[in-house]
């Protein structure tokens, strides 16, 4: 590492300090969901060889952003690891390295190893990898009861889970009649994936892209956005920070 690469990593170091002791008193968000985007692009701007390596890194670094957000109490992290379009449309050797290398071997034993963090899962399970899907399942019986929770969003989309909800809205006893006259926004809640979470403060969506690609669309309808200009592999606790002071200062 040369000098000029020091000295900016010091700055950093020094400016991350200051703005966590300015969080101190802060109004911080309870749950920050993430959009982990931008693995293969860093994989590329890095110059790896294998663009699914990008992957792998991204779910490494998941633990830290699991630490700093246990650092600073907030409970709720909920992460967007897999779409179900990733599933259909996404190379099959990729989606493989996904589920057997990132989401099996790296996610879910950091989760279970973290103490604290209780496992949730998000998404059309049936999608995934009969692996995989053990896997997970296993992670949220080992982890109950713990006081964190890590919300993996994976086989997910948006307008599948409004439509499995209403699914099983409708399944659930009363008649249509009954539900035509008497529905609320919270009866659909307690039938989302997410049932019993509380809907997320703050959305963050690393790489630069200016969207929310079905992430969340129920319990994101009244959450600050935060769109970071750097891949999630390269996300820094500089950038962390620089989210959520922009989330207090919008309370303020």
């Amino acid at each position: 590492m040369d000098f000029v690469m020091i000295m900016r990593a010091a700055l950093q170091d020094l400016y991350a300090r200051r703005l966590r002791k300015q969080l101190k008193n802060a109004v911080l968000p309870k749950h920050i969901a993430v959009i982990m985007d931008g693995n293969r692009r860093w994989a590329r701007q890095v110059g790896l060889a294998n663009a699914s390596e990008g992957h792998q890194r991204g779910g490494e670094h998941l633990k830290n952003v699991m630490d700093w957000c246990q650092d600073l109490g907030i409970r709720h992290l909920t992460v967007y690891l897999a779409s179900a379009d990733n599933l259909h449309k996404r190379a099959e050797a990729e989606m493989r390295f996904l589920m057997e290398e990132v989401v099996e071997r790296i996610v879910v034993p950091r989760a279970v190893d973290s103490a604290r963090w209780q496992t949730h899962v998000a998404g059309r399970v049936d999608l995934l990898p009969g692996t995989t899907r053990h896997a997970l399942e296993l992670a949220e019986e080992q982890t109950r009861d713990r006081d964190f929770h890590l919300t993996v969003a994976v086989g997910y989309d948006g307008r599948f889970e409004l439509v499995d909800a209403v699914r099983s809205l409708l399944g659930s006893g009363p008649s249509l009649e009954e539900l035509t006259a008497s529905i609320t926004p919270d009866d659909i809640a307690w039938h989302l994936y997410t049932a019993g979470q509380p809907d997320p403060d703050l959305v963050i969506r690393t790489s630069g892209e200016v969207r929310m690609s079905g992430f969340l669309l129920w319990q994101a309808a009244f959450a600050e956005l935060r769109f970071c200009d750097v891949h999630w592999p390269g996300f820094r606790y500089l950038d962390f920070l620089r989210a959520l002071r922009s989330y207090s200062d919008s309370r303020g």
